[in-house]
This record gives C-alpha cells, structure tokens and sequence, in this order.
C-alpha cells in the first residue's frame, strides 16, 4: 500500500512539473481564494479581541446592564445602533439607574444616553457625530484618558461638553480647545476637555470616543423631550467576588420595575465581549461567503487542468488499465494531483493572507489580526475540500476509460497528427 502511495505521489509530481506553468497559474486561483478567507476571519477575530482585552483590563469588577432580550439578535441590533449613532428605543430608565445605585457593594454607576446629531463651530461646517450623554462616574466604570481640561463634573454647568481628540481637530483644527464653543440641537456648548487619542471605535460602549462629544445626562434629555433614553449602565463592584451577588440583585430590582418583563440584559466578563464577537463573527461570516467565489473560480481551474490532463493522458491511462491498474487506481492518481494543487494553494494563501493581513492593519487599522489554529484549519480544510470536489469529476472520467478504447483513441489521434 505504501509503495502504491508513493508511486501516485511520484506519478503526480512528474505530471504536474510537465506543465509548470498551468500548474503554477491553478495555484496561484487557490492562493488567492484562501488568501481572501484568512485576511477576513484573522481580521475579525482581532477586532472581536479588542473587547476582551478591554473587560480584562478592567479587572472583572465590571457589569453592564443593556435593553432588549438576550438573544444573539437583540443584542447585536443595540451595538449596530450605538455604532451608528442613531437614536434606539430604550427600556431602560433614570429610575433603574437611582435603584442601581442603592444596591450594596456598587461603587460607581454610569448611564449612557446616545444621541445622533451635528455639530458645527464658527470654523467648521456641520457634521454628524454621536452625542453622548452621561454622569461624571463615566470616568470611574470606563478607561477615559483626558489629554486637556476636565471630565464633566457635579460643579460644571449644563452645556460644557468634553469632545474627542479628532473632533476636536475637526471643528477647531486644534487639539487644544478648551474654552472654544460648538453648537449642537440649536444650543452652544462650552469645551471643557479634550479626550486623548483612542484610535479605537471598538468597546464595551460601542462609542467611537475621538469622534464623540459627551455631555451631561440633563442636558441629553433637552435633545429628547426631557426623557433619558438610556442605551447602557454601566455599573463598577467593590471586588470580582461581589459581582454575581449584585447581578442577581439587579436583576431582581430591575424586574421589578420593568413589572416582570425581561426587557434587559446584564453582561459582566466575558459576557460583555460576546455581543461585539458575534457581530462581527456575522460579518466574518458573510465576507468569507463572497470570499468564496474566488474559491470556485481556482477549483474550476482545478477541473480545468485535469481535464486537459485526461484528454493527454489517455494513452497512459489505457497502458495503466490493460497492465491492471484499478478504477480506484485511476482515481486515486487524478485526486491527488488535485489535492496537491489545492493543499499547495492553501499553504501559499494562509502564509500570503496574514502578510496581507498585517499590511491592512499597521496602515488602516488600530489592532493585529489573530493567529489561531481555528484560521489554520479553516485554510487547509477549505483547500482541501476544493481539491475533492473538482477532482472527482476528472478522475472520474479517467477512471471511466475503456483501456482498449483509448488506445485506439490514442493511435488514431496519431494518426491524424502524421498522416
């Protein structure tokens, strides 16, 4: 069996050296095709990474309570709109956040009011950005760095505002514009801060803090007909060993005032990560769908060749079966001619995409792909399964030929070609 083996792999590296170029152009469709699904799902998984590393920081001492159901869908819908700064019905209430703020063992609770709007200065034209609406604790439950000024605080007056890094560059052309005015919703407000650089859209809170402005929760509710459309809680514990204890009284108080209905979700650890991951998971997932394409088109490339390869190859495979070479003989060969050119093309894709991979994130991005055995397999199962299915066809062909046949096939071909 060995020696079978090891004679099909000779067989079908002679065959393919024969045509090193046709080779060479069918691997190069499969590296393109894998190298497109590795860039995607390395680049997903980094950017669903992002939060996880965040919660750590935190050092589990973290909840957030969020509206809508637990499943995957409502969940996913609430981090869509956060991100995109629309406004979101909300369940969630001021009077949920007081009674949160009664429940022993809490330290520091933050509503978050999200508001889409525009802003404009006297320099600057317009420009839609997400309005955040908050209490001063925002800076106790969350990692806010201040690169000038302040945060909002209990002494400040209702229309200062805190602004991030970029949107600051944005209306004043400055990084420094503490004391200068916006206007937002038809009121002006005064620059108290400027948050440090995050260059990152991706967190817990799903708010894109160097493009935001954060005001306080009273004046947030000016903007919605005086109402608090609360879009997250975030709440901070005394220690990890007190978390599950608070949750469970949350919930409870919470399912009290939402009178038993179960119109929230509390997240705490690795909870708090699994919305971002599976949204962008979903995304993952339907990129590597049009991904695929390029895999159909580098597995016909695949067929392609071996068909030329039969076509070529018939009077060798009559000699194969007059000598008696089996149809599973035959088949075997063709096979892995095809896996190799597809298990060759995986490899190159896999190593090809990280390169691509890294490139898109040092020059576009604020965090590095994942490696992961989960994108290892992925890549070399995929190629694998293309090689199998193109090259049943082929080989089934082959094995299909009359050994008689295709010899008199052969010399009457010669024939033709002499005479």
């Amino acid at each position: 069996m060995q020696l079978l083996v090891g004679h099909h792999l000779a067989n079908a590296y002679e065959s393919l050296r024969s045509n090193r170029m046709r080779t060479a152009l069918t691997v190069i469709g499969m590296t393109i095709g894998i190298s497109s699904i590795v860039v995607i799902m390395s680049l997903s998984a980094g950017a669903a990474q992002i939060v996880s590393n965040q919660v750590d920081q935190l050092g589990g001492t973290i909840a957030v309570v969020r509206p809508g159901t637990p499943d995957r869908e409502s969940q996913i819908n609430t981090i869509t709109a956060n991100l995109s700064g629309g406004d979101m019905t909300s369940s969630l209430t001021e009077k949920d956040v007081k009674d949160i703020k009664n429940i022993d063992h809490v330290t520091a609770v933050a509503p978050i009011m999200v508001l889409g709007g525009s802003v404009s200065s006297d320099s600057s034209k317009p420009r839609n950005i997400q309005i955040i609406a908050t209490e001063p604790a925002m800076t106790d439950v969350t990692t806010i760095p201040i690169s000038e000024g302040q945060f909002i605080g209990t002494v400040t007056n209702d229309d200062t505002a805190v602004i991030g890094h970029q949107l600051s560059i944005d209306l004043f052309g400055t990084d420094t514009s503490v004391g200068r005015t916006f206007t937002t919703h038809g009121v002006q407000f005064t620059v108290i801060g400027v948050l440090k650089r995050q260059k990152n859209p991706i967190n817990l809170n799903n708010v894109d803090f160097d493009h935001a402005a954060i005001i306080n929760l009273k004046s947030g509710k000016t903007f919605n007909q005086g109402i608090a459309s609360i879009q997250q809680i975030n709440i901070r514990v005394t220690s990890t060993d007190k978390l599950p204890a608070v949750q469970q009284q949350i919930n409870e108080q919470l399912m009290r005032n939402h009178r038993g209905e179960k119109d929230f979700v509390i997240l705490s650890d690795g909870d708090l990560a699994r919305p971002s991951a599976e949204l962008f998971s979903t995304v993952s997932a339907s990129l590597t769908a049009v991904a695929g394409i390029s895999l159909v088109v580098g597995g016909i490339g695949i067929m392609n060749i071996l068909l030329v390869g039969v076509t070529e190859r018939t009077r060798e495979i009559g000699i194969r079966k007059a000598i008696g070479a089996s149809n599973a003989h035959i088949v075997w060969q063709f096979l892995i001619e095809s896996l190799a050119m597809s298990l060759a093309g995986g490899i190159a894709g896999y190593f090809f995409g990280y390169i691509v991979a890294f490139t898109i994130a040092r020059s576009f991005l604020t965090f590095d792909p994942v490696f992961g055995w989960s994108i290892v397999g992925a890549a070399l199962g995929t190629s694998l399964v293309v090689g199998l299915l193109f090259g049943l066809y082929p080989a089934y062909l082959a094995a299909r030929k009359d050994p008689i046949e295709a010899l008199r096939q052969f010399h009457k071909f010669i024939a033709r070609v002499l005479f």
